[in-house]
């Protein structure tokens, strides 16, 4: 009898889960790339079926894979996007031209993977999910696949590929009890993932982080395409529904018409976001100089069309009511900044629910300062932190506070507390903001998107 999605996922959650554990080490005895190596050739190693781009980075690898898998495919090419973590369904992680790996495919690999896998007992949840989303790209016959690191880059499962192009998005301080307390550190993680001779693209860095990515490309023959450097980028216009901007190569020669980008458009939101289109701007040159064909149109549809929720998402207007995966300094600093940008004179009122293993003072120094009030959560995650130990840390602040354990209620309370002009402001984690969609969703009658099982 075939196993069921629900008994798959079961399946997989059962295996050691690093993405729910708060403390380990990130080493070669316990990330081994030659198991997940094994798992693939005893599948008919289906990673080498198509072609990919790797994507690594504490900023924006997310928005950067979803924009440039949306270009790839308005251009003609069955692309496969695979990310990581998921808001509302882990089959969200697999997808192949936007629809997401159906239930029964899904069940079906799985079925396929267990006896393979279970001969290995150290196999990890994210290392059978890698496998498993490749075994699907070749089964649906991608052309080729954006593939997002899920942890720092040299040890990480989906580091077996050979792409066309790696692409480092923003390195920041995150995960640095696991990667590395300084940016060098972190950085060489990251740059774990540029192969020999293979093309590199960066986003904008700090000086340190850069350069060691200079230096690994130097030593890996690998042509290098600095962003922050080779490219400018400005806001033209923008909105609630999201922005227009111009980009220019300072080459000039890399651009078609030997002229700037005009007119662009994408409807993500924060200035940040431009930084990242302007990555996936450079990623296309790069992989158009080896032969893909991307035209000009189709690169301005695919960033118009790109759909990529929780990144500072304008769910509603009556209170505004904005949904932020921010889970880290950096990304807290985004939504702070972005805030200011949208909603200059508006002061929010919060629902935060932050993993414990992140730099909550930190976090809460973005944030805060610009509060009305907060409603501090606990998500339905296992690395999620006691709420009451958020508002400990809120007190020097002195914002008006209240524990909610549920994030659904907290923000049913927020929504209740604001005023029909206000502004709510859901943010901590993307499984807060995966809590925080549904109940505002469900508040509205509105259809919800798929969801998983409880497991």
């Amino acid at each position: 009898m075939s196993i069921t999605y629900t008994e798959a996922l079961r399946y997989l959650y059962s295996l050691t889960n690093y993405e729910i554990k708060s403390t380990y080490a990130y080493a070669p005895q316990f990330f081994d790339l030659r198991r997940v190596e094994r798992l693939l050739a005893a599948l008919g190693n289906p990673h080498r079926k198509f072609q990919s781009v790797h994507i690594a980075g504490t900023k924006g690898k997310g928005s950067t894979s979803a924009m440039l898998a949306s270009v790839l495919k308005t251009a003609g090419y069955r692309t496969g996007l695979y990310i990581s973590p998921h808001l509302h369904s882990f089959r969200e992680r697999i997808q192949v031209n936007n629809e997401y790996i159906p239930e029964a495919d899904f069940a079906a690999l799985m079925e396929q993977i267990r006896p393979i896998a279970e001969q290995d007992k150290e196999l990890t949840t994210f290392e059978v999910a890698t496998a498993l989303a490749f075994a699907y790209f070749a089964q649906a016959g991608v052309d080729i696949a954006v593939v997002e690191v899920g942890l720092g880059g040299r040890l990480d499962a989906t580091n077996v590929i050979l792409p066309l192009v790696s692409v480092i998005c923003t390195i920041g301080h995150d995960h640095m009890h696991i990667l590395g307390k300084t940016l060098r550190k972190i950085a060489a993680e990251k740059a774990g993932i540029i192969k020999e001779g293979t093309p590199v693209v960066s986003a904008p860095q700090e000086p340190a982080a850069m350069a060691v990515i200079e230096r690994v490309a130097k030593e890996k023959h690998a042509p290098l395409y600095a962003v922050g450097r080779d490219w400018q980028w400005r806001n033209t216009e923008y909105s609630l529904e999201g922005q227009e901007f111009t980009a220019t190569h300072r080459g000039q020669n890399h651009l078609p018409n030997n002229g700037p980008y005009k007119g662009l458009y994408i409807p993500l939101l924060g200035k940040h976001q431009l930084r990242n289109a302007a990555v996936v701007l450079q990623t296309v040159e790069a992989l158009r100089s080896l032969g893909l064909h991307v035209s000009d149109a189709a690169l301005r549809q695919g960033l118009r069309d790109v759909v990529w929720p929780a990144r500072f998402e304008v769910m509603g207007r009556s209170p505004y009511f904005v949904v932020d995966g921010a889970h880290n300094v950096d990304s807290a600093r985004c939504l702070a900044e972005t805030l200011q940008q949208y909603f200059p004179h508006q002061r929010p009122w919060f629902v935060l629910a932050i993993l414990s293993d992140k730099d909550i003072p930190a976090i809460l120094h973005q944030l805060l300062p610009h509060a009305r009030g907060a409603f501090l959560s606990r998500s339905n995650h296992p690395r999620a932190a006691d709420p009451h130990q958020l508002q400990t840390e809120a007190a020097l602040y002195h914002t008006p506070t209240q524990v909610i354990e549920d994030v659904g209620q907290a923000t049913r309370s927020a929504l209740e507390q604001a005023d029909t002009d206000g502004l709510v402001v859901a943010a901590g984690s993307f499984s807060t903001a995966g809590e925080a969609r549904e109940a505002w969703l469900r508040l509205h009658n509105l259809p919800l998107p798929p969801l998983d099982p409880k497991i």
